[in-house]
């Protein structure tokens, strides 16, 4: 029983100094490079839009006025209907205008007469002139006469014209074809020719207008790119506009642009952009506030970079981590002039086929050895095992 604890114990007393033997030995496990997700990035053309803010505004407006004075009789429309150009929208007391047409007509007649009786005293003084039984003065009297009576009837005619016209503006008629605002007035009210307050007013709303501002430092930047060719037109017709309303939803129509105000508001340092959109469906009305998104041109060969994957330096720079080809991170310092959807458009300080850090940038430090996985896959490329820890693997255990 003795013999057999002692045997234990020297056999216990062996297998630790054969442990310890082998953890003095082996070397201390390599750490492995951290993993980071890596976006390589390729060049591209990009669409350069502007959001900016604008008013809309009627293609036509019309505001009724009479051209007569008188009682309104009748008022023809529906308000806020869409009345066609030349439709009656007033009637007016006719009865003073038709008495004076009536009285010119008259006048007329009278004249007409007049230059009857004028013209046949004319041909019996050039009868009696020739043999001498009437003086010429005599036929030089009717002749003038005649021509007295000529004028009288061309007065007449005229007087007559203008009475028709007078008459014929009692009925208050739609200037243009459009959507037509409240009344001004109702049946029995007196309005005056040229009254300074409008009777009702007409706004043609399809198409409507679309009026940008845009700051004058921002036009002369645009045209130093247009001119530089950093950009390049989008459309060789006009460019296109797109509109979000004042609830953030998007007009479903595109616009053109029609054009650029010549000149600079004094006050605001902005041009007026003019735009044009269709509106069958009358969703947009006159002076509604909206943002226009507008095409300035298309930048070829640009480089994109998500904003994740850009952060600032205490200088407030933008600085990109980027994994090199042996695997070490570097530090890139950028400038970059907006952003693109979920993008920023970088103008210097990467190029195409830089590996940008978007995942793990905590990980990331400038000279540190990583783990590059593309975006979009799951697995790492195969790393090669450090020389440490192939002579781990290699060393015979004592």
């Amino acid at each position: 029983m003795l013999r057999a604890a002692v045997f234990l114990a020297g056999l216990l007393a062996a297998v630790a100094a054969l442990t310890a033997c082998d953890g003095a030995k082996a070397p201390p496990a390599a750490r492995e490079a951290p993993q980071v997700t890596v976006l390589t990035l390729k060049p591209q053309n990009v669409v350069i839009k502007t959001a900016l803010p604008g008013r809309t505004a009627p293609t036509l407006i019309a505001e009724v006025r009479p051209q007569v004075t008188g009682i309104v009789q009748s008022r023809n429309f529906t308000e806020g209907a869409e009345v066609k150009a030349g439709s009656v929208l007033y009637r007016l007391d006719p009865a003073t205008y038709q008495a004076a047409y009536d009285s010119a007509r008259a006048a007329i007649a009278k004249s007409e007469a007049a230059v009857q009786t004028a013209q046949r005293n004319v041909e019996r003084n050039k009868e009696l002139v020739a043999i001498k039984f009437v003086s010429q003065q005599a036929y030089d009297d009717a002749v003038t006469t005649l021509r007295q009576n000529e004028a009288d009837l061309a007065a007449a005619k005229a007087a007559t014209q203008a009475a028709r016209i007078n008459l014929a503006y009692t009925n208050v008629v739609a200037p243009i074809t459009g959507r037509i605002g409240k009344s001004a007035v109702t049946a029995g009210a007196l309005v005056t020719a040229n009254q300074p307050t409008p009777l009702a007013t007409i706004q043609q709303m399809n198409p409507m207008y679309v009026d940008i501002t845009q700051s004058s430092t921002e036009a002369l930047r645009l045209r130093r790119a247009m001119a530089s060719g950093e950009l390049k037109r989008a459309r060789e017709d006009a460019a296109r506009v797109t509109l979000q309303l004042e609830d953030g939803t998007n007009y479903p129509v595109e616009g053109t642009l029609q054009f650029s105000d010549v000149t600079v508001d004094a006050s605001t340092g902005a041009i007026t952009l003019r735009a044009l959109f269709p509106n069958p469906d009358g969703i947009l009305l006159p002076n509604l506030y909206v943002r226009a998104v507008l095409e300035e041109g298309v930048r070829e060969n640009a480089i994109l970079v998500p904003q994740q994957a850009v952060t600032r330096d205490p200088k407030g720079q933008a600085i990109a981590m980027v994994v090199a080809p042996d695997g070490k991170v570097e530090a890139r310092t950028l400038q970059t002039s907006r952003t693109i959807g979920s993008d920023w458009l970088v103008d210097s300080g990467l190029r195409a086929g830089d590996r940008v850090i978007v995942e793990g940038l905590l990980k990331a430090r400038p000279g540190a050895t990583v783990q590059a996985i593309e975006a979009g896959t799951t697995s790492a490329p195969a790393t090669p095992v450090s020389a440490p820890a192939q002579a781990a693997e290699k060393s015979p255990r004592t």
